[in-house]
């Protein structure tokens, strides 16, 4: 009998847990993008409009802004609207250093033509024996190319289970694998700290070969 209760309050857990750490991680996310709706004049907020809160019109505003900038930014005069506005930051002392930093990064991650995270690698990490997964986010650049041979890429090895932490490490490609799997799948792999297997299976190279 006590085997099957503590059965039972196992299978329940791997329920409830789940669902709990999701539903508030929503719920945080949500709220958080309900601040947005504090822009807007007082009279113009849902909760007055309507005589009681309804979460998520935050959610649709900040959707309807962000599709508004990208819209502006897309044209000529939005193009000359940000170079303005980029030149204006970049002379800005502290701002400039962190303004630059995280416009870099985010240009390599949302960018259309960016490699940021298109490929999952098997690599030796942190020392030759061990094995662990990485993502291929491009080649050695600066100076770093005029002490380095050509055949070296830049390699993100995301740490278990939080992987937006990691290193960044630059190995041969002889010394990398490229995994035939997706880099949904290989993240996935790595939150669960391998606990979820990705079926193996060929899939197409996101990018030209190693």
């Amino acid at each position: 009998m006590m085997s099957s209760i503590r059965r039972w309050l196992l299978a329940g857990l791997l329920v409830l847990v789940p669902l709990a750490i999701t539903l508030a991680v929503l719920d945080w996310i949500v709220g958080t993008l309900d601040q947005t709706l504090l822009i807007l004049p007082s009279g113009w907020h849902p909760d007055r409009l309507l005589g009681f809160h309804i979460p998520g019109f935050g959610v649709l505003l900040t959707f309807g802004i962000v599709l508004v900038m990208g819209a502006v930014a897309s044209n000529f005069l939005g193009k000359k609207l940000l170079w303005l506005g980029n030149a204006v930051l970049r002379r800005i002392p502290i701002v400039r250093s962190i303004y630059s930093s995280v416009k870099q990064v985010s240009d390599t991650l949302f960018s259309e033509n960016g490699n940021a995270f298109r490929q999952a690698l098997l690599v030796q990490w942190p020392r030759e024996g061990v094995w662990t997964i990485g993502f291929l986010t491009g080649t050695p650049g600066g100076d770093v190319v005029n002490h380095l041979p050509d055949d070296y890429v830049s390699v993100y090895i995301p740490t278990t289970p939080n992987p937006t932490g990691g290193y960044f490490v630059m190995l041969r490609k002889t010394e990398c694998v490229e995994l035939k799997m997706s880099v949904d799948e290989a993240l996935t792999y790595v939150i669960s700290m391998g606990v979820v297997v990705p079926a193996a299976r060929p899939l197409p190279p996101l990018n030209p070969p190693l």
